[in-house]
């Protein structure tokens, strides 16, 4: 069940009713001044840039997830969305009945090259409960849950592997109850979840829920963090 501070503000901001204020070199061989050919070798092209990649997270409500990974180095886009359900192209406020089998998640596109997606499982983990079942703080709820929707065998073996070493090494006081699953249909949220901490950010979920999982991110991870 959704606290009334979210539903509320979902419904202003709906309405329009928003309360808060609302972004090689290629040089060329010299050419031989002799005048008979001289051996040549195959030009090495220089690495192009890595193909981006993404990680789909479930870790709550998608506003707080959304604001924390917008925060890394080499994330180049974030949207709140659904995913893991039965129903086609769902609504938020079907998703908050949580009849409908979908998750809260965010689809990450990443630059590997910049922060890997083993940088992306440490932020998960370490800025959200990982041990309670279908809910983060307030929030109740299969659409709350803990999750990982991969997207290639890679990505399973280490989410796999990193959520059995953080059980073993006893990280959390409670066993880990992330799901990891194979990434599915992925539906966007409407436009006004979209990039939510950044244009509320006075509002009073932003303040007292989302804003503290931000300031957690600034102080373990401040090299992974962008300039601005």
């Amino acid at each position: 069940m959704r606290t009334s501070h979210r539903i509320l503000a979902a419904i202003f901001i709906g309405g329009g009713l928003l309360f808060a204020t609302i972004y090689a070199r290629q040089q060329p061989m010299p050419e031989s001044n002799k005048p008979e050919p001289t051996p040549q070798t195959d030009a090495v092209e220089p690495a192009g840039p890595a193909a981006a990649e993404v990680a789909t997270f479930g870790a709550g409500c998608f506003w707080c997830t959304e604001g924390v990974f917008l925060q890394l180095k080499g994330v180049q886009s974030v949207v709140s969305g659904y995913t893991g359900g039965q129903v086609p192209n769902p609504t938020y406020e079907q998703i908050c009945t949580g009849r409908t089998g979908h998750a809260e998640v965010v689809q990450i596109t990443f630059d590997p090259s910049v922060v890997t997606f083993a940088d992306l499982l440490k932020v998960f983990w370490q800025t959200h409960d990982p041990t309670t079942l279908n809910r983060q703080g307030n929030d109740t709820g299969t659409q709350y849950r803990s999750a990982i929707f991969y997207h290639s065998p890679e990505q399973q073996q280490q989410a796999e592997a990193y959520k059995k070493q953080l059980d073993e090494s006893g990280a959390f006081a409670n066993p880990i109850v992330t799901e990891i699953v194979a990434a599915q249909e992925f539906f966007p949220a409407e436009d006004y979840h979209q990039n939510y901490y950044d244009l509320n950010e006075q509002q009073p979920y932003c303040q007292f829920v989302i804003r503290p999982k931000i300031e957690k991110l600034k102080k373990e991870f401040q090299d992974k963090l962008k300039t601005n």
